[in-house]
């Protein structure tokens, strides 16, 4: 069961990109009114909240680059598209898309606002691999493989590239 469907994640996204004219989150939190917080979790990559009416995402104070990127873009996306829900989120393996949809789509929506349908589209059709793609555009081997099967799903013509669904645990 899906709370949101693929299409309403990209066109959220897409909407966030144009409304913001970036793809960084620090910019998009700004932008947003988000707060971020740097966090010294053991596990936990990330974790959006809101308490007392402020939006706020905790983020691991010592992630690097890219993967801080991208855990505020999943958190990002939490926020655009889970806000109802995050009063009710618990502290869980978040990022695990086997358990809970919201993971994945929180991911999804971090893949299409990080990497331009165009940019992923290009490499894979100059044969680059999964691995080449993720190092060029500075991203995650697994976010390039979401990237990549929901063109598919959208009618693009290429062979999907494996991922893993638990890469951001």
């Amino acid at each position: 069961m899906h709370l949101n469907n693929t299409d309403h994640i990209i066109r959220t996204a897409d909407r966030l990109l144009h409304r913001t004219g970036s793809r960084d989150p620090e910019i998009i939190a700004e932008e947003l009114n988000i707060r971020i917080y740097g966090v010294p979790f053991q596990k936990q990559k990330g974790v959006y909240k809101i308490l007392k009416r402020n939006r706020c995402i905790f983020v691991k104070e010592d992630l690097e680059e890219p993967m801080r990127q991208i855990v505020l873009l999943h958190e990002i996306g939490h926020d655009q598209l889970h806000r109802r829900q995050a009063s009710l989120f618990q502290e869980f393996n978040l990022f695990d898309m086997n358990r809970n949809i919201m993971e994945y789509e929180a991911n999804l929506f971090a893949a299409q606002i990080m990497l331009p349908d165009e940019e992923v589209i290009d490499y894979i059709y100059q044969g680059y691999s999964v691995c080449q793609i993720a190092g060029v555009m500075n991203s995650d081997i697994n976010l390039v493989a979401l990237k990549a099967a929901d063109l598919s799903r959208r009618g693009y013509s290429f062979r999907i590239l494996e991922h893993n669904n638990t890469f951001l645990q």
